[in-house]
């Protein structure tokens, strides 16, 4: 069974530009690297990852290509480019030239103005992608899954997919209105999502496994096995138990699925959604 992580990050710490990363995340205040992952996959069989981008700068893109250069098991990079230039379609068209390049994303989370997707700029940056067959990644906090619903059907044609399952707040067992959203925005064909991020959304230092359940049902029960991925959302899983216990939580819920599903789940959705090679 081939095996993708499909969501990790690399980065070269830098405490200005990563600021995001306070005090309470010490455990990911260093550099990450592709030999400080290659290890992990290879304990736990995995064949390949995609590298996604963390900082909003055509430079992080590069960042990570040249890392997918020299690194055959980073399958594919997620990178960024500004979607709200005028002139996006010629930076979109410069880096579709890099065969590893799958897609882009932006951090939609951390902008003040939560419909921000919904600006008509931002629109016609993403339906650029579609010239390029290229993915977008949608990264957002549950209160923009109702925008996020609307800007995909705005956009058609894309190749969508929620990031670390639109980060519902596991901590604290919400879960009624996300649930409802997920499931209209499932809805839509073309959105895929991703089992990725979440211990993250839990209590940190005391979560267990059976916190996670019902969130996974949902998702499933709404996506269908055909259109989730696995994801650790390396090296930030870090703070929160690491990447063995991380991928403990999925391992556990997918061992009930059939054998088909299971594939899917860790591999054949990632490679058939980011057309890897």
């Amino acid at each position: 069974m081939l095996k993708i992580d499909s969501h990790q990050h690399f980065w070269k710490f830098d405490p200005v530009r990563d600021s995001w990363i306070d005090d309470s995340m010490a455990a990911i205040r260093r550099d990450f690297y592709p030999e400080d992952l290659e290890p992990i996959l290879n304990k736990h069989n995995i064949d390949g990852c995609i590298a996604v981008q963390a900082d909003q700068s055509e430079a992080e893109t590069e960042f990570l290509l040249s890392f997918a250069e020299n690194n055959d098991f980073i399958k594919g990079v997620v990178g960024w480019v500004n979607l709200m230039d005028p002139h996006v379609r010629e930076r979109i068209a410069h880096y579709s030239s890099f065969k590893k390049l799958k897609g882009i994303r932006h951090v939609l989370q951390g902008e003040p103005d939560r419909a921000y997707m919904l600006n008509p700029q931002f629109m016609k940056g993403i339906a650029a992608l579609k010239n390029y067959d290229l993915a977008y990644d949608i990264l957002i906090f549950p209160d923009q899954l109702g925008y996020t619903n609307q800007f995909v059907k705005n956009v058609s044609g894309v190749r969508y997919v929620i990031d670390h399952i639109a980060k519902p707040d596991i901590k604290n067992g919400n879960i009624d209105k996300w649930e409802n959203n997920m499931k209209i925005i499932a809805q839509h064909e073309n959105v895929w999502c991703k089992i990725s991020g979440m211990v993250t959304e839990a209590d940190w230092h005391n979560w267990k496994i059976s916190d996670f359940e019902p969130y996974l049902d949902v998702v499933f029960e709404a996506f269908g096995a055909d259109r989730v991925m696995f994801g650790s959302d390396w090296p930030v899983c870090n703070v929160a138990g690491g990447y063995d216990k991380m991928i403990s939580i999925v391992e556990c819920y997918v061992s009930k699925l059939s054998a088909d599903e299971q594939a899917r789940f860790w591999g054949l959705n990632a490679i058939e959604f980011y057309k890897l090679d």
